[in-house]
């Protein structure tokens, strides 16, 4: 009999390294946006296999700027899943453009590719898929998709232009440090968002990072000032470069936003990633002890490990055959009376006000919501021990026994 325990669902995983690293920041008298931002940028693109990458407040602000940085507003589409959490869609939203959502494949979390192929048209600009759980998507079939509809875009500025092609804009939130056959995810799309919040592997308690591929005929160095307009209110100057002697003049070159990342929160992220290999391999093992003991059961889980992949290990979602949502809210409360947190991921689009405000219907998405009808996600974090993954199996198997 193992004594019960208090799991917690995803708590930050920091230590003395990051306090100290972040005191450090602040006893500098420099707290925003400065050297230790622009290292986090250097350490990032270089492990990723970029020419640059811009560190801002969240992923959604990354995803965001790049939609403005790829000239995509009013007038245009942009296509991604209903089965993700509302920051991947809500940035169309926040730009103009008008929102296509698109059901998964039978008994998979991947948009249905033959429906995101068909759903292009003379006004898509984008497609956004989402790398969700840390397992990327079929990156060569988005691309052929891509490709092959080149006759049907339409550029309506120089960036759009230069690709050619409808951008692969991904949602890569959950899937830092990913790999599709062998490249580092952040280094495939032509824009990739990663988050850094709270509950994802690397955190800085807020914020994100986007990597972008070179286009032709489109400077790496241009992409990144203009991100930084963006990012600072189109302040010609960051406030690190106004501090040299006679630097105080600028100009502002535009009425942008504000969603820069301090030094503060770049300190936690440059000790996380010295960590970050070895949080990495400690997912891997944990989901694998996971695998070994709930897959016998017949209780389905995902595939974080292939030929042709590497997940990031940052969900691990199951799903409970023949069981009602009911039953699974059920489950949900019954793991946490025994002191264990789970949670789903996630709550189809079209389930929540906001998009069937905008016209969308859950009856049109039956994939992903039978995904989600009978899914519970463990905790999967590097703060827990062999004993704790061992009392969440044994727990799960022994409630899930009068369900299965």
């Amino acid at each position: 009999m193992i004594n019960k325990k208090t799991i917690p669902f995803s708590p930050p995983d920091v230590g003395e390294a990051e306090i100290a690293e972040v005191a450090e920041a602040l006893q500098s008298g420099w707290i925003t946006t400065g050297i230790r931002t622009k290292q986090f940028e250097k350490n990032i693109a270089e492990w990723i296999g970029t020419a640059k990458c811009v560190c801002l407040n969240s992923q959604t602000a990354c995803a965001e700027m790049a939609l403005h940085v790829m000239g995509i507003g009013p007038g245009d589409e942009v296509i991604t899943s209903a089965y993700t959490y509302t920051a991947t869609a809500s940035v169309i939203c926040h730009v103009g453009a008008k929102l296509i959502l698109i059901d998964t494949q039978p008994d998979r979390l991947e948009m249905d590719y033959d429906a995101v192929e068909r759903a292009i048209t003379e006004r898509t600009k984008a497609i956004i898929p989402v790398d969700l759980g840390g397992i990327p998507c079929d990156y060569d079939r988005i691309f052929d998709i891509v490709e092959r509809k080149k006759h049907l875009f339409r550029p309506n500025n120089n960036m759009q232009a230069a690709l050619g092609r409808v951008a692969v804009m991904a949602d890569t939130a959950h899937a830092f440090g990913a790999k599709w056959h062998g490249r580092m995810v952040g280094s495939i799309a032509d824009f990739s968002s990663f988050s850094f919040h709270a509950v994802k592997n690397l955190t800085t308690a807020e914020g994100g990072a986007l990597t972008w591929k070179t286009i032709d005929g489109i400077d790496d160095e241009a992409i990144y000032r203009q991100l930084q307009l963006l990012s600072l209110h189109g302040q010609s100057k960051d406030a690190l470069a106004k501090t040299k002697l006679g630097a105080w003049e600028y100009d502002v070159v535009g009425t942008y936003y504000k969603c820069n990342m301090t030094d503060i929160t770049a300190a936690i992220g440059l000790k996380q990633f010295e960590r970050y290999p070895k949080m990495l391999e400690r997912r891997k093992e944990i989901i694998r002890r996971y695998d070994e003991a709930l897959c016998p059961l017949g209780i389905q889980t995902l595939d974080h490990y292939t030929d042709e992949y590497e997940s990031s290990g940052h969900l691990y979602i199951t799903r409970v055959p023949g069981i009602t949502p009911e039953q699974r809210n059920e489950i949900i409360v019954r793991m946490a009376e025994h002191g264990v947190a789970t949670n789903v991921h996630y709550k189809p689009l079209p389930m929540h006000t906001a998009y069937r405000n905008l016209g969308f219907d859950i009856k049109n998405y039956s994939n992903a919501y039978n995904y989600f009808a009978n899914e519970i996600t463990l905790p999967l974090h590097t703060c827990l021990s062999d004993e704790d993954v061992k009392y969440v199996t044994w727990k799960y198997a022994e409630i899930l026994k009068e369900y299965i």
